[in-house]
């Protein structure tokens, strides 16, 4: 099957919008196997979050505002280089619960390189605490996952689940 890379720009205002929005407004045609969904954080005609998908040809996304075309066709283009791109749905990411070593990600999903932050890349038997919550990025064409370090000689995924927004206690 070909496949296909579409930009989607409904104008959220952050990661979590987007990602709400594909877990209950994915359109049948894109719910297939082998999809890869990622956010973008575009500029224009504000700062907003668009979506990309390498899908099915034939896929066929809802209706956008005109305005924000401009900002769709970049998240694409962004999507089919490979030179940016948070992956929120990709093959595999389904596996990625628990505690897992570097070798499992790599065997288990699309996910193609795991590095430390600074640029250390994880060895295979690495054990990361994946708290539920996987999203690579597109990094030198590759789909790339950053991992911090936690308790214990552990690594996490950079990202957390549910961030504290800045000055939040403000």
């Amino acid at each position: 099957m070909s496949t296909v890379h579409l930009g989607l720009s409904l104008g959220h205002a952050t990661d979590s919008d987007a990602e709400h929005w594909l877990a209950g407004h994915l359109p049948a045609a894109l719910a297939v196997p082998g999809l890869v969904a990622c956010t973008h954080n575009v500029p224009s005609p504000h700062p907003h979050v668009a979506l990309s998908f390498e899908a099915p040809e034939g896929a066929i996304l809802p209706e956008m505002d005109p305005a924000l075309r401009a900002a769709a066709d970049e998240a694409a283009a962004r999507h089919r280089t490979r030179v940016s791109g948070r992956a929120v749905l990709f093959p595999g990411a389904d596996a990625l619960t628990g505690t897992l070593t570097a070798a499992d990600i790599l065997d288990l999903s699309a996910i193609e390189r795991i590095t430390i932050l600074g640029g250390t890349d994880a060895t295979r038997d690495t054990t990361i605490e994946t708290r539920d919550f996987v999203r690579p990025l597109f990094r030198s064409g590759r789909l790339e996952l950053v991992l911090v370090p936690i308790v214990g000689g552990r690594f996490a995924p950079f990202e957390v689940p549910n961030p504290t927004p800045c000055c939040a206690d403000h």
